[in-house]
Parts: structure tokens; C-alpha cells; sequence
């Protein structure tokens, strides 16, 4: 199933998309699928970010070939920070390139939306507080990254995380290739069968440190090939039975 937040009609709804229509729900899907008998074609939506969270929570060295490329030990636990809820941006919009950023970078990544409250999640239970799965990209200043050693800065810009274009439902989440597009060039493929923590022990270890909300967003890391872009670079994030999160890099005005 494939769950969309659009804006129509200058109205914020969500719905499910069934081929080239949109059946619109009552109240959001964290709640019930409920729909409400209207259909509104496809083409005349704007999509728009598949969740509002209270918090995004990204996860830093998960994929093993990451890791070799960095000469980098495998960690013990999953090392996780945060980014605000402004640096959100939806399919097809901009990311803006910050003055007095040097290197600016991709990161391809899988994320999941948390449907219901948890705190305390076994492994086993996981999947009945995930709503769906969607496509990340932890856009990165790397010349700050490396400069203030901790990582909020680097990570927090505005625009600084794409998420999009949809939710999926009913997909492995840890057997599909990932992949970055960088005007139409492959710069990241991997699969995430190369995940050094699987989905059900970040969820996990996550909701035993902060109470996840419904809505909250989990990234899962970036693979290897990760790179810089520059101003007018179109940049697509690639996660298979999921699809493509598609974003250009604009100048500061």
C-alpha cells in the first residue's frame, strides 16, 4: 500500500494512492485507514513530506561497506543523532546550499515513520509500531561535520533532509538496494542486507531511550559513495519497492 500527504486545493490531506488517483482519507493513517469516498486525480496533487514529526532520529555508520570505505571499526551499538523538524523538505523541492559551506554532501538513505506511541519496544513488536517505509536524504556540510567533531551543525540546515515521495508498506526492509542518482550518474548501490543493525534493533534500541510518537521519522544510515554536490545538481535517491526522491541543490538568496 502506498500512503501520500499532498496539498490540494491549498488543503493538507493524506490518502492512498491507486494508480493514477489519490482516495483520500478522513484523518491521517495514524489513526485508522478510514477513507472518505472522494478520489482526486494524481496529477493535481502536490505531494508533500509523508510526516510531520516531532523528531527525526538518523542513525550514523550502519552499512558494513560504509564502514570498510572509512577504515572504520564496526561499532558496538548503534551510534544515532538528531535533526530538526525544519531542515524537512518534500519531493521535487529545493535544497538550498548554506553560505559559508564548503563541501556539501549526499546521503542515500532508508528511513521508516513510526505509526503508533512506543516506548520500551521488544524486537518482536517492532513491526506493529512502523506505518511505512520511504526514501532519506541526509544532506550533510562536511567541512562543518569535520570541524565541530559533533555532528548537530553539520546536519541541521534547513532543507538539510529531503524525505519522500510516499510511504510504502508490506517490504523487507532489510534486503533492498539503495541507490544515489547525481545528474543521472550512479555515486551510491549497496542493499540494505549490508546493515550492520537491522530495522528491528534500531527501532528498539531507539524507543528504550526516548518515547517515539507517531509520526517520528528513523533513518537508517548511509551506504558507501558518498559524495558532494554543487549548486544546480539534481540529486535522486533510489530505495527498490519504495521508489525515487528527486531534489535539486539551489543557491542561498
Amino acid at each position: 500500500m502506498r500512503i501520500v500527504r499532498f496539498l490540494y486545493k491549498e488543503n493538507k490531506r493524506w490518502g492512498i494512492e491507486d494508480e493514477k488517483f489519490v482516495r483520500v482519507l478522513l484523518k491521517s493513517p495514524f489513526d485508522k485507514i478510514r477513507f472518505s469516498g472522494e478520489k482526486v486525480p494524481l496529477n493535481k496533487v502536490k505531494l508533500i513530506t509523508p510526516a510531520e514529526p516531532t523528531k527525526i532520529v538518523l542513525v550514523g555508520l550502519n552499512y558494513r561497506d560504509h564502514a570498510k570505505e572509512l577504515s572504520m571499526p564496526i561499532p558496538n551499538e548503534p551510534i544515532i543523532f538528531l535533526k530538526p523538524s525544519t531542515s524537512l523538505i518534500a519531493h521535487k523541492e529545493n535544497i538550498v546550499y548554506p553560505l559559508g559551506v564548503e563541501r556539501l554532501d549526499y546521503e542515500c538513505e532508508l528511513a521508516l515513520v513510526i505509526g503508533k506511541e512506543g516506548k520500551n519496544i521488544t524486537e518482536e513488536k517492532v513491526k506493529e509500531y512502523i506505518l511505512g517505509y520511504t526514501c532519506l536524504n541526509d544532506v550533510t556540510a562536511r567541512c562543518l561535520q569535520r570541524k565541530d567533531v559533533q555532528w548537530t551543525r553539520a546536519k541541521s540546515f534547513d532543507t538539510f533532509c529531503p524525505l519522500g515521495p510516499w510511504l510504502e508498506t508490506g517490504i523487507n526492509p532489510n534486503n533492498l538496494r539503495i541507490r544515489t542518482f547525481l545528474n543521472g550518474n550512479i555515486k551510491q548501490d549497496s542493499n540494505t542486507s549490508n546493515f550492520i543493525f537491522p530495522i528491528n534493533h534500531l527501532v528498539s534500541f531507539i524507543s528504550k531511550i526516548m518515547t517515539l510518537l507517531p509520526g517520528d521519522i528513523i533513518s537508517t544510515g548511509t551506504p558507501s559513495g558518498v559524495g558532494s554536490m554543487e549548486v544546480g545538481d539534481r540529486v535522486e535517491v533510489e530505495v527498490e519497492g519504495i521508489g525515487k526522491l528527486i531534489n535539486r541543490v539551489v543557491a542561498y538568496k
